[in-house]
């Protein structure tokens, strides 16, 4: 299978099941069989979903790897597996070496698994660039533009899908949202606004909380 194939989705899913490290095997850069650059879609994602682990959900980002390599490179593919492997043995069961309430560390990646089909969106239109080098998409991916288009993009849709999620079981108030989902009080508001107005959530006097509509 293209490594093209293993889109944010895939990623999401193997970590939700409870995978404490997900390991991608694609082709060496340049040398696609299909000309299809699908290894750099695979590594674009992979850049992505790290910074989805270090920032949204708390996870080392370490927990997740790619390899390129070619048919020929069994030393290799070995050598990373069981190096890969080690790593993730160290830092334990997922979200353990980071500390992470394992409710709120599901929440995160139930989150995640909501937007999929956003991010696929977003990863194809905003995130592939031209340039096809491992250098270009390092650079990209680590630049202050990438970081803007992140928080726009994705980080916002997040905290917004977590809080759904919580109102979903339970009417809550902006200061319980802000607890659980790591943002302070006036973000929540911000939030609860503009869905109010969307029609998607309302207060209930009686309980002093936000439910859903």
């Amino acid at each position: 299978m293209c490594s093209g194939r293993v889109d944010l989705g895939f990623i999401q899913k193997a970590f939700a099941s409870g995978q404490d490290g997900v390991f991608i095997g694609a082709c060496r850069l340049n040398e696609c069989n299909y000309v299809t650059h699908g290894n750099y879609d695979a590594f674009g994602n992979v850049l992505i979903f790290k910074k989805i682990m270090k920032e949204e959900l708390g996870l080392d980002p370490g927990r997740l790897h790619i390899e390129f390599m070619s048919a020929a490179d069994g030393n290799i593919l070995a050598d990373s597996v069981n190096r890969f492997t080690r790593q993730v043995k160290e830092l334990g069961p997922l979200g353990k070496s980071e500390g992470l309430d394992p409710e709120k560390l599901s929440l995160g990646l139930k989150a995640v698994g909501r937007l999929v089909p956003y991010l696929r969106l977003v990863e194809r239109e905003r995130f592939r660039i031209p340039v096809k080098s491992k250098q270009a998409y390092e650079e990209f991916f680590s630049s202050p533009e990438f970081d803007r288009l992140f928080r726009e993009l994705i980080g916002e849709k997040l905290a917004l899908s977590k809080i759904m999620l919580l109102l979903a079981q339970e009417p809550l108030s902006t200061a319980e949202m802000a607890d659980i989902v790591g943002l302070n009080q006036s973000e929540i508001s911000a939030y609860m606004n503009d869905s109010s107005r969307q029609g998607l959530v309302r207060y209930d006097q009686k309980l002093k909380r936000y439910a859903l509509a």
